[in-house]
This record gives structure tokens, C-alpha cells and sequence, in this order.
């Protein structure tokens, strides 16, 4: 079996306490048949620094963004698009709205996302989304920026069946995170029974949101085989045959080769 976290922030790991380093965590999440992790920015700074921490891994691919909540400053358009133009980088963010903590920067979120939206589309790279409290201007800006072009995933999805089916109708993918897990996620569950399995991917967002029974403590790729051993309970289908789509879904979302590590795996 070969899973893949298609999202997780690596940076934000524990090496204090919890991990001696990178290879440390890579090597746990192999030990749970996670083979593959997509290592995701929330500032171009801190872009420039992960890769410099991650080093070039067959393992490891990037995605180059800044946040809708990190607007401390108005976006370097041009160092976005040449940043997210280096090999290794296989999508853009992640990017979005967010509405729910910062609403006085609405105006500079919405820049930004249409900014990573069309450099995507120069660069044929998809977009990865995050959006809280922002449904409607989100839907709004993807479709007015053209996002069928390039692609994308909606991440750490806890929308509903009907944003679900709009998202879907423009060829996204939907991400589902340990959250799906939680007790009080029943609406989330049924958006997961909807969203068809080739549509699907499964992430872990580390280090936050860890998956029941982990809940609580710090979240890391490995336990992207808790959210998958979840779904596969949700979409009726064994654990292995979720692997199997969720990560062929992957390679086609974000034209990562996975073939070698699988044959190794």
C-alpha cells in the first residue's frame, strides 16, 4: 500500500521534542505506508526556508504560496511567480480566503488568490485552496480567474454537498483532513460520501487538526493512514483500494511520477 499526506507543512513540526529531524519524520510516516508527502508554504520566506530545511527528496514535493492570512504585506507578484517556477515546486499556495480572523484584509486576500490563480495557469501548476468564511467570493474568484486552466484542490474541506458539487463541476478535487474524524463532523461526513472516490485526496494538514484518536496532539504525516483507514469506512471500499485512488489521484492533480517509489514500496 502507498499513501500520500497531499498536504502537509513540514516546517511546523516539533524537532525539539517530538522528532529529530526531517528524515525522522519521513521514516515514521514510511513505517505506516505514507511514501509521499506534499511539503506546503504559507509565506515566500518561509517557502525559501523549508526548502532549505527539507533539502531535494524523492519523497518530497513543494507547493509555493502565501496564505490569506499572512497580508502583513502587499504580495511580490514577481518573486511568486519566479519562486513557484523552480523545479520541485508542483503547485501554488496555499492560497484563498479567509474571512474568519482577518476580514479587514479582504481586499488584499482576494488580490493575492487571483494573483496565484494566474500565475498558475502561466506556469500550469495547480492551485491549492484554503477558504473559511468565504464560500461565496471564493467560488466567485475561481471562476472569474479561470481556475479550470490549471486545476486545483479546495484542502482541508468543511464545506457542504452543494459547495462540494460546485467545486467538483470546475474539475477541483476535494481534500479531506482529520477533521472528518471529529465527533461533531456529521455534515462534513456526508460531503465525503458525495464527493466521488476519483475526486478524492487525503492530507493531514500536520501539524495541526491530528485525527481521532489522536486528537489533541501534535499531527504528522503518518497519521495520514488514519484519515484514509476513516474514509475508506465512509466510501465502503477497503483501505488499500483508497491508497490506491487517492494517490493515482494525486499523481494526475499535481503530474507527480509516483511510479518508482511505488515499485520500492
Amino acid at each position: 500500500m502507498f499513501l500520500v499526506d497531499s498536504h502537509c507543512h513540514l516546517d511546523g513540526l516539533d524537532y525539539q521534542t517530538l522528532h529529530k529531524n526531517v528524515d525522522d519524520v519521513l521514516s515514521k510516516a514510511a513505517a505506516r505506508d505514507v511514501g509521499f508527502c506534499l511539503a506546503v508554504a504559507t509565506t515566500l520566506d518561509g517557502y525559501v526556508a523549508m526548502r532549505e530545511q527539507i533539502g531535494e527528496r524523492d519523497n518530497v514535493a513543494f507547493s509555493c504560496g502565501v496564505h490569506p492570512l499572512n497580508q502583513d504585506e502587499e504580495l511580490d507578484v514577481e518573486r511568486l511567480h519566479s519562486l513557484a517556477a523552480q523545479p520541485g515546486v508542483v503547485a501554488m499556495g496555499e492560497t484563498g480566503l479567509d474571512y474568519y480572523y482577518t476580514p479587514e484584509t479582504k481586499l488584499r486576500q482576494q488580490s493575492s488568490f487571483s494573483h496565484h490563480i494566474a500565475i498558475g495557469r502561466a506556469l500550469n501548476k495547480p492551485v491549492i485552496v484554503h477558504t473559511r468564511d468565504a464560500r461565496a467570493d471564493t467560488l466567485a474568484i475561481l471562476r472569474q480567474e479561470q481556475v479550470m486552466d490549471c486545476g486545483g484542490v479546495l484542502h482541508c474541506f468543511t464545506e457542504d454537498t452543494d459547495t462540494a458539487g460546485k467545486l467538483l463541476d470546475m474539475g477541483f478535487y476535494i481534500s479531506f483532513s482529520g477533521i472528518v474524524t471529529f465527533r461533531n463532523a456529521e455534515s462534513l461526513r456526508e460531503a465525503a460520501r458525495y464527493v466521488p472516490l476519483d475526486r478524492i485526496l487525503v492530507e493531514t494538514d500536520s501539524p495541526y487538526l491530528a485525527p481521532v484518536p489522536h486528537r489533541g496532539k501534535e499531527n504528522q504525516p503518518a497519521l495520514v493512514r488514519d484519515v484514509a483507514e476513516y474514509m475508506a469506512v465512509l466510501k465502503g471500499v477497503d483501505v488499500e483500494t483508497l491508497a490506491e485512488i487517492t494517490t493515482n489521484n494525486f499523481s494526475s492533480l499535481f503530474n507527480v511520477d509516483l511510479s518508482a517509489l511505488r515499485q520500492d514500496n
